[in-house]
């Protein structure tokens, strides 16, 4: 197992993010002490051993090196003869350099192009890249960072921190379910497994930053798109209500558009029927026949604790929802178009319209009172489907079924990802972690945060292989984790 430092100078190096601040940063007359990459390293080191994200633990990080690495990076050097150990001062002086070469001169809440080049090359270089193609399925959330300006009195706009604003944020806690903080959103992208694939590790791929008077969800869609310019090819993208309640071009079909294929919840505003299209009604993203009962279309996801009983009704009811599904007869043209047959000429129900459908067995679901002037779904063959029909809400599979439930389960690693940059036993984003203001400082701590999160899990997944390599050795089952028999309340 490599070092702390090592491990951090590998990231910072295949990055190549150091380099690329150094070519912005002002030529001075006297050359600088500290470089950006021995800069970064020391806020790595000093993340790596559970330090807040403040300079003067980084000045200690690095002035904490053996004396061969000192000399190495450049924390002490030959001044006229006499060795010149790394100040504070020109710790805040380097730092400051490169947030002023990484921000925006005009602040609009979100990262300048630069400094999220920087974030998005960090967080790729921190995964080997043994894991790199290990899946490409990604689950997507924001959460709430405070910053350490206190926000404006009562009656101004004014504060240490003009680009931090208001923002809401749910919580766990008994009382309110829900309340105000001053800070940022940060959404991040965790790799997940694919759909009956391997486990892999959970690793944060992309993150970004932005203002809470902007949109989260429109601010990560520009980062994701960037992915297949980079050789990463995008696959299924998992994003709960919060996401799939956006407007269909701020964040559904940009990511189809990049290849991506979505997973998500969808707000209640959105479930059931919303309208038709030639007949067909519109409902959770797909085309139904026009005769599909009423309580079949208003089948909701499953409630949190639901009975094996209550499962099995459910599921019983997403298949012969399905029967009613118009089933695709293309795939899309390059515009986005395709073409759906009707149930009853795919085989799926029996319906009077369609006499050689009345031929299969009565085990499939009939229609027994057909429309008055049946309408084009019911009389053509196919109807033409274009991409602006149910573009909000159309997804991988039919929402609530099993399937879906089953893929969307795997949300979760994105609520993992933040529970450990949130963990007090590590290093808690909580405020005052961070006592430089502004988005640009805040943006670039928390990627080099991931960056080493990625490296404990790392760290936590080769174990844990290594584990069940030797249990498979002696002939034993994988370790399972335990679980807890008691509640804490009953105890």
């Amino acid at each position: 197992m490599s070092s702390p430092l090592a491990a951090a100078e590998d990231i910072i190096d295949a990055s190549g993010i150091a380099q690329a601040i150094e070519e912005l940063l002002p030529a001075g007359v006297r050359g600088r002490q500290l470089s950006a990459r021995t800069l970064l390293l020391g806020m790595l080191l000093a993340l790596a051993d559970g330090r807040p994200a403040h300079l003067t633990r980084v000045h200690q990080a690095l002035t904490s090196l053996p004396e061969a690495g000192q000399v190495r990076l450049g924390v002490t050097e030959d001044w006229h003869g006499r060795p010149h150990q790394l100040t504070y001062r020109q710790v805040e002086h380097t730092f400051g350099l490169i947030t002023r070469a990484l921000g925006k001169k005009q602040p609009d809440g979100i990262p300048a192009q630069a400094l999220q080049h920087a974030c998005d090359h960090l967080l790729e270089a921190s995964i080997p890249a043994v894991h790199k193609n290990g899946s490409s399925a990604l689950a997507a959330d924001w959460t709430d960072v405070e910053t350490w300006s206190r926000p404006p009195r009562h009656g101004s706009t004014e504060c240490a921190d003009p680009q931090a604003s208001w923002g809401h944020r749910n919580s766990n806690l008994p009382g309110p379910k829900g309340e105000m903080f001053f800070g940022y959103f940060l959404s991040a992208a965790v790799m997940t497994a694919e759909e009956h694939g391997p486990a892999v590790p959970e690793l944060a791929r992309r993150m970004t930053v932005c203002s809470c008077h902007l949109d989260p969800a429109r601010a990560l869609v520009p980062v994701l798109e960037k992915m297949p310019a980079d050789g990463i090819g995008l696959g299924d993208i998992i994003a709960d209500s919060g996401y799939a309640h956006r407007d269909a071009a701020a964040w559904a079909i940009p990511l189809r558009r990049a290849g991506a294929a979505l997973v998500q919840d969808l707000h209640p505003h959105d479930r059931g029927p919303r309208g038709t299209h030639h007949g067909a009604i519109i409902c959770n993203g797909n085309l139904y026949c026009p005769c599909t009962p009423r309580p079949l279309l208003e089948l909701g996801p499953l409630p949190p604790g639901a009975s094996s009983d209550d499962i099995t009704i459910h599921d019983a009811r997403a298949a012969e929802l399905a029967r009613h599904k118009l089933g695709r007869h293309t795939a899309d043209d390059t515009d986005g178009y395709h073409r759906a047959a009707c149930p009853a000429t795919t085989g799926k129900l029996r319906c009077q319209l369609r006499p050689e459908s009345m031929l299969l067995s009565r085990d499939r679901p009939e229609i027994l009172s057909v429309p008055e002037h049946p309408p084009a779904c019911c009389t053509q063959q196919t109807i033409t489907v274009g991409p602006d029909v149910a573009a909000k809400t159309r997804q991988k599979h039919d929402y609530s079924s099993p399937a879906w439930r089953r893929s969307y389960a795997r949300r979760t690693a994105a609520e993992r990802g933040f529970a450990t940059i949130k963990d007090p036993a590590t290093t808690s984003i909580s405020r005052g972690w961070c006592r430089q203001m502004g988005l640009t400082p805040l943006t670039l701590w928390i990627a080099c945060l991931l960056a080493i999160r990625n490296q404990r899990i790392l760290t936590a997944w080769n174990n844990r292989q290594a584990g069940n390599a030797r249990r498979a050795a002696a002939g034993l089952p994988p370790r399972t984790r335990t679980k807890r028999r008691v509640s804490p309340a009953a105890a």
